[in-house]
């Protein structure tokens, strides 16, 4: 069975997704709130809550396959500082990438790696800070290839994720898993963009990975959302109303058109900050909107259920949430609903991870063990 590293775990979400095909020998976060949720689902044994840049290569026991990645967001995030790559959070991705070539001088260089982070890695400085990445990888002695996955292909959310699988340039790839071209579906017009503007040198390390698309059905709000939800309660009729005279003309139009259907209808609302006044922002299409971590509140998403004239509100539970990521409803969740939206809002969705670990990360693995049995 092969092993993983499994670095900025958070609650663990990776390893949810790669299954009991893997076995994680080593886990990292910096937050001992997300650490205790890790513990509670996967135990302690191999959990190390430090900060990354305090790491050495010789933390790291034996020889991992893989080493999966997902560096902080906030400072690539369109959201955030702009600070990319210089931030204070982003910027761990150097301490990873650290450790990564410490690992290659003991004789220890993981076979594969993915990085993971925001769209917005793409356009952060003009691009600039994906070209630092990529150079670093090819300088680590990796080839590599990006996919863009909207994890509304496998869940009812909105959310777009850059995905970077590298493998060691020393390693044979199956040519049924590298394509000549982009594929429309993974490689956006942006993605090949910054492809196009690499240097020529990183450029050849350049892989277009063959990714199969989902062929589970796709999902809607109606199967995720609790009737009984629990650590959320439902508004009042007053709440309920400051929140429609929150919407603009556009908006409550949805609510109304919602109503007029004579069945049930669940929404979802965003508070957002247009031309300096508060609004309410609902969408009916069966399909969250990006979870993102709660910042006074404005990041939280509220549930809205229509149903002929009766509409309730309430914020989605923690257990929605989890659904939303793709967490087995057996997956412990903080008790806090702050540290439970935080720890899920800053994850990676369950059955992407899965997906790729079915279509490339196993097959890659495998191909590799092949080989190495056939000497």
């Amino acid at each position: 069975m092969p092993f993983f590293y499994e670095f900025f775990a958070g609650g663990g979400m990776a390893r949810a997704g790669l299954g009991e095909e893997w076995t994680c020998s080593f886990a990292n976060d910096f937050s001992t709130k997300k650490a205790e949720s890790y513990v509670a689902n996967w135990g302690g044994e191999h959990l190390r809550v430090d900060d990354i840049n305090a790491l050495n290569g010789h933390d790291l026991p034996g020889h991992a396959d893989l080493a999966w990645a997902s560096f902080p967001c906030q400072d690539l995030s369109l959201a955030g500082n702009g600070a990319g790559l210089r931030g204070q959070r982003s910027g761990s991705f150097w301490g990873f990438m650290r450790l990564i070539r410490e690992l290659a001088q003991g004789g220890r260089k993981p076979g594969m790696i993915v990085i993971e982070n925001v769209y917005g890695t793409l356009t952060s400085h003009e691009g600039k800070d994906f070209e630092a990445i990529a150079a670093a990888i090819a300088e680590a002695g990796y080839v590599f290839g990006a996919l863009v996955i909207d994890a509304v292909q496998f869940v009812p959310q909105s959310r777009p994720r850059l995905f970077i699988l590298c493998v060691d340039q020393a390693l044979q790839l199956p040519a049924e898993l590298i394509g000549q071209r982009p594929s429309p579906a993974w490689h956006p017009e942006k993605l090949i963009a910054c492809h196009n503007n690499l240097a020529k040198k990183v450029q050849q390390q350049w892989r277009w990975w063959k990714l199969a698309e989902p062929a589970t059905p796709m999902h809607t709000l109606d199967d995720i959302i609790e009737a009984e939800p629990s650590g959320v309660s439902w508004h009042s009729e007053a709440q309920t109303q400051k929140l429609l005279t929150l919407m603009s003309p556009l908006n409550r139009q949805k609510v109304l058109a919602a109503q007029q259907l004579g069945r049930l209808q669940v929404g979802t609302i965003y508070k957002r900050t247009r031309n300096n006044l508060q609004r309410a922002e609902v969408r009916f299409d069966g399909i969250a909107g990006c979870l993102r971590t709660p910042s006074g509140g404005s990041s939280r998403q509220t549930i809205m259920i229509v149903h002929g004239q009766s509409i309730r509100s309430r914020l989605i539970s923690p257990r929605e949430a989890a659904r939303l990521m793709g967490l087995a409803d057996s997956y412990r969740l903080p008790a806090n609903y702050n540290d439970a939206y935080r720890l899920l809002g800053d994850g990676v969705v369950v059955a992407v991870v899965a997906h790729l670990n079915q279509h490339l990360l196993l097959p890659l693995q495998r191909a590799q063990q092949q080989l190495r049995e056939a000497l």
